[in-house]
């Protein structure tokens, strides 16, 4: 495997920021291609947020697919049988849309006001661009982070599918990760402003790990469940219902329906659903990444979360 890893020789990225459709707004760097600042803007002066509304939030590559897939099923699961559940023919991302790729992108001040309640959006933007409507309400936000190490490479393999990069090197795409170039970035900004929040505000955000999902997802799915405001019973635990949701909604049962294998978003640049579910695995990473390379981002880590409680493994 060693060929494959990034020795991480000093280069000048031969993908720009710009190149790639990022553009930095306030103090985080955007993928306009995708998700305009008109429509951040708008998001921010229009949205009106109601106490019931449930949002997603994280950065790209960090799990968003999984957790979408479950905040969707718990909720609607007295709505839905698994049999019968709308994520059988469509992707979770066009169940929970983003603020920001899909309202406020196709219209600058959508009427969202019918939509049944509990509302459920989601956003990839750090908490310092939510809509004040939202900080003030008593909304739930669950933000769902993963470690940065995994997050370089899924995002690398992802950019080169999406923009038809075959040979972008790792090393290019590291690197910008390093300096916080990169979607939404900087990662390290991104995570605290969700985690300090969580810290104050416990009750309306929820700081969940993609690595604690994967190693006990019975304990953090009913955690989440309860946070939603839509606990699991005593009689639900007893018939199996959270491993039924839990096995539902598993990268391995998501990556083998038919429309996550050959189904495209509708407007959408990505240009299959199957980029969303590649390996799913926890600290793929050393398979591409050199010790070097690990050293490296780890530094960068310490000294930008050095005066915060929020680490990664």
């Amino acid at each position: 495997m060693e060929s494959k890893k990034s020795s991480l020789a000093s280069s000048t990225p031969n993908i720009s920021p710009s190149a790639q459709g990022l553009t930095q707004f306030q103090g985080f760097w955007i993928p306009t291609l995708i998700a305009p600042i008109s429509s951040i803007i708008s998001f921010q002066k229009y949205f009106q947020a109601l106490d019931e509304d449930i949002i997603v939030a994280s950065k790209p590559k960090a799990g968003t697919t999984w957790l979408k897939a479950l905040v969707f099923t718990i909720v609607n699961r007295h709505s839905y049988k698994l049999s019968n559940t709308p994520l059988n023919s469509a992707n979770p991302h066009q169940l929970i849309s983003h603020f920001e790729i899909k309202f406020y992108k196709e219209n600058l001040n959508p009427d969202l006001s019918k939509i049944p309640s509990p509302r459920l959006f989601s956003t990839h933007l750090p908490y310092p661009m939510l809509a004040d409507s939202i900080k003030r309400s008593n909304c739930r936000i669950v933000y769902i982070t993963r470690n940065p190490f995994d997050i370089v490479v899924s995002s690398w393999h992802f950019i080169k599918g999406v923009h038809n990069l075959p040979d972008w090197p790792l090393e290019d795409c590291f690197e910008m990760f390093c300096r916080g170039e990169e979607s939404y970035g900087p990662f390290w900004e991104h995570a605290l402003g969700y985690w300090n929040m969580s810290m104050e505000k416990p009750s309306n955000i929820l700081f969940m790990r993609y690595e604690e999902l994967k190693e006990d997802p019975v304990a953090q799915t009913k955690r989440l469940a309860e946070f939603l405001g839509f606990p699991f019973s005593i009689e639900e635990e007893k018939t199996g219902v959270v491993n039924q949701i839990i096995d539902f909604c598993s990268f391995n049962h998501l990556k083998e329906l038919e429309v996550n294998k050959t189904g495209k978003m509708p407007r959408s640049i990505i240009p299959s659903n199957k980029l969303f579910f590649r390996s799913g695995k926890v600290g793929d990473y050393i398979n591409y990444l050199s010790p070097t390379a690990v050293e490296l981002l780890s530094n960068v880590l310490k000294e930008k979360l050095s005066e915060s409680s929020l680490t990664f493994n």
